[in-house]
């Protein structure tokens, strides 16, 4: 999903009918999150998602068969666009070539600054964020087995980065799970603030595990 869609200009175009079709599909992924964001996923409508991507009802279910099937789609474009923004700090460290034995206090500063890009995501792509923090339980069971599978992948990473050993996996686990649901209603209320505030104090607890 491109943070940034236009519409097709009318006439000849001179792009090919996939280049037109995946157009359209990130126009109805970024509408459906803007709209799930602004009225609820309950009460978002296909016409709301039609509206905002300027997209017939016929070109909708070429690619949808149903609003939840978009908003799936939604979901998984807003996970990946997640994972990308933090790509780049996980990959100072292998530009640097960190390689060997990690030890506590290095453990410490990569999760200090893979937060810090973190939080700054949720805080500056708050609808998107909405999607996979708030308006995900509201989709449904399919819905909540994406985030789950999502928050595993986070899990995963971040175990792999701080290079942990298997007994402190619960670790990244509580901090992954503490870190969502401190940053809902903070996500939820607009206090962007307090959301990059958290910063601090996530990382002390991490701290403290890995010192348990």
């Amino acid at each position: 999903m491109s943070p940034a869609v236009e519409r097709l200009p009318r006439g000849r175009h001179g792009l090919s009918r996939e280049e037109v079709a995946r157009t359209q599909r990130d126009r109805m992924l970024l509408a459906m999150v803007e709209a799930s964001a602004r009225k609820g996923y309950v009460d978002t409508t296909v016409a709301d998602v039609l509206h905002g991507a300027k997209v017939s009802r016929e070109t909708f279910y070429q690619q949808f068969d149903s609003k939840l099937a978009c908003f799936l789609a939604a979901f998984d474009a807003a996970g990946e666009l997640l994972l990308a923004g933090l790509a780049p700090v996980v990959a100072d460290w292998a530009d640097d070539g960190a390689t060997g034995p990690v030890d506590r206090v290095e453990r410490v500063e990569r999760f200090d600054r893979v937060m810090g890009a973190y939080l700054d995501q949720i805080a500056d792509q708050s609808a998107v964020t909405r999607m996979f923090l708030v308006e995900v339980y509201a989709a449904g069971p399919d819905a909540i087995a994406r985030r789950a599978a999502l928050q595993a992948r986070i899990v995963e990473g971040l175990v792999d980065l701080l290079a942990l050993a298997p007994h402190q996996r619960f670790a990244a686990e509580l901090v992954v799970s503490a870190t969502s649901a401190l940053v809902t209603p903070l996500l939820v209320g607009g206090d962007t603030d307090a959301l990059r505030a958290l910063r601090t104090p996530l990382v002390d607890a991490l701290d403290r595990l890995l010192a348990a």
